[in-house]
């Protein structure tokens, strides 16, 4: 576990349950009073089985789904109690995300869709931006595909696209659900280092959800998660 300062962390979970179905014949408690700290600047790689809770965890950090008890402070915020219109907020200035499916907008080109976040944040996209989503376009390999739609896109191409949209308002901290699942094992591997240097070069915090013992292995710490709880918290 990390020992740094208090100053230092980026999220800060405790005693996090989540319950489905309260109250019902088939309730189901799938976090057990979870607790995790994130610092920022961290490459975290979350593991462990199905069903283990990882993808609820990952919807309560993102802000995609409340907690029923417990306390998360997002860069020393309380989360917990924030009305939808504060968290949608804190969500798009904050946070960044990569699902295992790439959710992208099928009338738009590539770089009309890396540029959604700013847009939808701002009400409008600078020039700044616009060459910064071209710069992360061409660093995921796809400088010639700007200007193409999803359709026009290859799945692993269109993940990529994806990425480099989770990047493009350069948050704090990136979630990533399999974020290199769709693509063969050198488009992964460059895909990867592509997020590792903008990990080491902006200080953005990854946790990446992963099945993948490869990638798990070099993130620079290992959460894992069996039945709601934490099994396993270690440097790789």
């Amino acid at each position: 576990m990390n020992q740094a300062t208090g100053s230092q962390a980026l999220i800060e979970i405790s005693e996090v349950r989540k319950t489905y179905n309260a109250g019902l014949p088939n309730e189901a408690e799938i976090l057990h009073g979870l607790t995790l700290r994130v610092d920022r600047g961290e490459f975290v790689a979350l593991i462990g089985p199905s069903g283990s809770g990882k993808s609820t965890l990952l919807n309560i950090v993102g802000l995609l789904e409340r907690m029923t008890s417990g306390s998360y402070r997002l860069q020393g915020e309380e989360m917990n109690g924030l009305d939808d219109a504060e968290l949608t907020l804190r969500r798009r200035t904050k946070l960044g995300f990569v699902f295992q499916f790439h959710h992208l907008l099928p009338a738009f080109t590539a770089l009309e869709n890396v540029t959604m976040p700013a847009l939808m944040s701002e009400g409008r996209v600078s020039d700044r931006q616009l060459e910064h989503a071209r710069e992360l376009l061409a660093a995921v390999g796809l400088e010639n595909a700007m200007d193409k739609r999803p359709a026009e896109l290859s799945g692993g191409m269109q993940q990529r696209v994806a990425i480099a949209r989770a990047l493009v308002q350069q948050p704090p901290l990136v979630l990533a659900d399999e974020p290199t699942g769709n693509l063969d094992t050198a488009s992964s591997d460059e895909v990867f280092a592509q997020m590792r240097r903008m990990h080491a070069e902006r200080g953005i915090s990854f946790v990446v959800v992963t099945h993948d013992p490869r990638l798990a292995a070099r993130c620079d710490r290992l959460v894992e998660l069996i039945d709601g709880r934490i099994a396993r918290d270690e440097g790789t």
